[in-house]
């Protein structure tokens, strides 16, 4: 089996400046394709991840799709600003792996998990990730973004109403007025008035979620590591579960965070392969990992780094906020490894950024994501979104 072309896509959504999915799919010269994605739809360089996954489908051309290692390092060593590479690198490589591994699964007509060692769980617990922005439904109005404490608890309830035992909240990301904050406000000691502001959000939160519900503090990596301790001692208080993207992360300024503060650490968004992990597993600085395969060198990548993980008794969280594909991804890696902790279900998963993209738009029961059985990793983009693409390109 020969790979013989690649198309290269950049989707369309609801919101396209804020969401505009990267994929691909791949095709063969006995007819299996498969379909991945680039985990760089939001925020700034979504284009350049669209260049990087067309530059990398030129050296793909050829070989063997079941080779998915020999491709991988062909991918990462023959680029030569693959190594020790950011999110454009390992965004390009992640959505042509998934890609590899969708037609593995096909090929031999079982899903990707089984390729992977097997289920090691039926269900997945699932966490309502990011309530500061609500947690609507398509056609529901409540989708109320947070500002006065009680948003906080209102929102926490709507997510409890579905079943979920477990909630994400950036308590820290707008003023009492609505106001985005920007890095001036964030960064540095934090004043008396903006530590009272997030306590009393996060204690708005607690009392709404009482004691059977975990909650995760999120926190985009705004602050510094000054404010990230401060911080930290309000998680605390309030029995959070991890403490995410605490600030920018290196591990000096990690180990200082761990050092005053004992809430669990999570990171993972902005680290980009088992290179950079290493150093925070062993220096014991991440207790809660979260690689996202569309940013992170895709299926084969993130295998790798929970293994490693696992070594170190790290847990995982694979971070997704891509289109529904890539949840399908994340659902296959992380029923087969045994430090699965809980997956992130984003609130943008339920909006009407992700209708109209992929085959299916799978969402958790009661708290909970069961996987899928079909064939590959189980859904592919449809044509009629990759008709009206953005970006086109085909690689042959």
């Amino acid at each position: 089996m020969k790979i013989t072309k690649v198309e290269v896509f950049r989707l369309p959504t609801a919101n396209s400046k804020m969401n505009s999915p990267i994929g691909c799919r791949i095709y063969t010269d006995v007819g299996i394709r498969g379909d991945g994605e680039a985990g760089m739809a939001y925020g700034v360089g979504g284009s350049a991840a669209f260049g990087m996954v067309c530059d990398l489908a030129e050296l793909i051309i050829g070989m063997d799709p079941l080779q998915t290692e020999l491709i991988w390092e062909t991918m990462y060593k023959k680029t030569f600003w693959g190594q020790n590479g950011g999110p454009v690198v390992f965004s390009g490589i992640a959505a042509i792996d998934v890609a590899l591994w969708d037609i593995k699964g096909k090929h031999f007509n079982v899903p990707v998990y089984q390729l992977l060692g097997g289920k090691v769980r039926n269900k997945l617990r699932t966490y309502a990730s990011q309530l500061q922005f609500g947690w609507g439904q398509v056609g529901v109005s409540e989708h109320l973004w947070a500002v006065k404490p009680e948003d906080y608890a209102y929102n926490v309830k709507l997510a409890m109403a579905e079943g979920f035992d477990a909630v994400k909240i950036d308590f820290f990301d707008r003023d009492e007025e609505g106001k985005p904050l920007n890095f001036l406000d964030t960064t540095g000691f934090l004043t008396p008035a903006q530590l009272k502001m997030v306590e009393a959000r996060m204690k708005a939160a607690r009392e709404a979620a009482g004691d059977g519900v975990d909650i995760i503090m999120e926190n985009h990596s705004y602050p510094d590591a000054l404010g990230a301790v401060q911080l930290g001692k309000l998680a605390e208080k309030y029995r959070i579960l991890a403490f995410e993207e605490p600030n920018t992360p290196t591990t000096q300024t990690v180990e200082y965070i761990a050092k005053y503060v004992s809430v669990p650490i999570a990171n993972g968004e902005r680290l980009f392969s088992r290179w950079q992990y290493a150093d925070y597993f062993k220096r014991n600085l991440l207790q809660l990992a979260q690689p996202d395969i569309g940013n992170c060198g895709g299926i084969s990548e993130v295998k790798k780094i929970c293994d490693m993980a696992h070594a170190f008794d790290a847990g995982i969280q694979i971070h997704v906020a891509g289109s529904p594909l890539s949840t399908n991804a994340a659902l296959h890696l992380e029923c087969v490894i045994p430090n699965f902790v809980i997956h992130e279900h984003h609130t943008c998963n339920r909006m009407d950024t992700c209708l109209g993209l992929t085959k299916y738009n799978l969402q958790p029961e009661n708290g909970y994501f069961t996987v899928p059985d079909l064939p590959g990793i189980g859904n592919e983009f449809l044509q009629e979104a990759i008709d009206k693409a953005l970006l086109y390109k085909i690689v042959e």
